[in-house]
């Protein structure tokens, strides 16, 4: 518990093992590990996953579990794939695992999640940001809760959690003690105390990231081997400066009078 008397918790979203090292160091409670980050985050390669446990010890590990960029309404073919990734979370020792799946329609699929939080035994579950697809947010917070979940990543709906202030205050007042309410996408060093003011969120979670230009002198002309719009020369990584500053931000703020 901070100065303030709130007990502040710093996810990162971290998008290879260095990411997850940067987090620790910078004093983040747990990261989420991810793959596929222009795709929403798609589960990590299992060796990631070994290496960050392996070499984190004070931050927890907490594993995306999502086969595939697009929409949240998953085939039976692709729920027995994530169920498969979560046994291999559970055995190599992971923290958490972090999903979601909605009906066509827009609502929390009762089965499908049910089916995968079966598989989830004593990991913590996060229901992730399929919940600003869910047509009614209010009902769905409920079944989320009811289901086992110990918190919802959220942007409130909207493109950016600061944009989504007014329906995080609702979603976190609405929760109480039954589900923790996570504030995330767009949250950095500028706007994670306005965001915790107007919400009363206590969770955030964010990349802190930054370019780093790559040591490879020569890129083989003009062959990209992702999008077009990509400058292959640099990589967006978590580092531990801004880690620590984006939490300080926070716990400095001073409230209004």
């Amino acid at each position: 518990m901070d100065e303030t008397g709130n007990n502040f918790e710093f996810e990162i979203c971290a998008n290879s093992v260095e990411s997850c090292l940067a987090a620790q160091e910078g004093g983040a409670n747990r990261v989420e590990l991810c793959a596929g980050i222009p795709e929403g985050g798609t589960t990590p390669p299992y060796g990631d996953i070994v290496t960050a446990r392996r070499l984190l010890s004070k931050t927890k590990l907490h594993v995306i579990i999502r086969p595939r960029g697009g929409d949240f309404t998953y085939s039976d073919l692709e729920m027995d794939i994530m169920e498969a990734d979560i046994e291999a979370c559970k055995k190599a020792g992971v923290d958490g695992v972090v999903f979601g799946c909605l009906t066509p329609e827009g609502d929390i699929d009762i089965e499908k999640n049910a089916r995968l939080m079966a598989r989830v035994g004593n990991m913590a579950a996060t229901f992730h940001r399929a919940f600003d697809r869910c047509r009614n947010p209010l009902d769905a917070l409920e079944q989320i809760a009811k289901l086992g979940f110990s918190r919802v990543l959220t942007s409130g709906q909207q493109k950016t959690a600061e944009k989504g202030i007014p329906l995080l205050y609702k979603l976190h007042k609405k929760a109480g003690d039954s589900i923790a309410i996570m504030a995330g996408c767009g949250v950095n060093e500028r706007n994670i105390f306005k965001i915790h003011c107007q919400t009363n969120v206590t969770q955030f979670h964010f990349s802190a990231r930054e370019s780093v230009q790559s040591p490879c002198a020569y890129m083989g002309g003009n062959v990209k081997m992702g999008g077009h719009d990509t400058d292959e020369s640099y990589r967006e990584v978590t580092t531990a400066r801004r880690v620590s500053h984006t939490i300080m931000e926070l716990r400095n703020g001073k409230y209004p009078s």
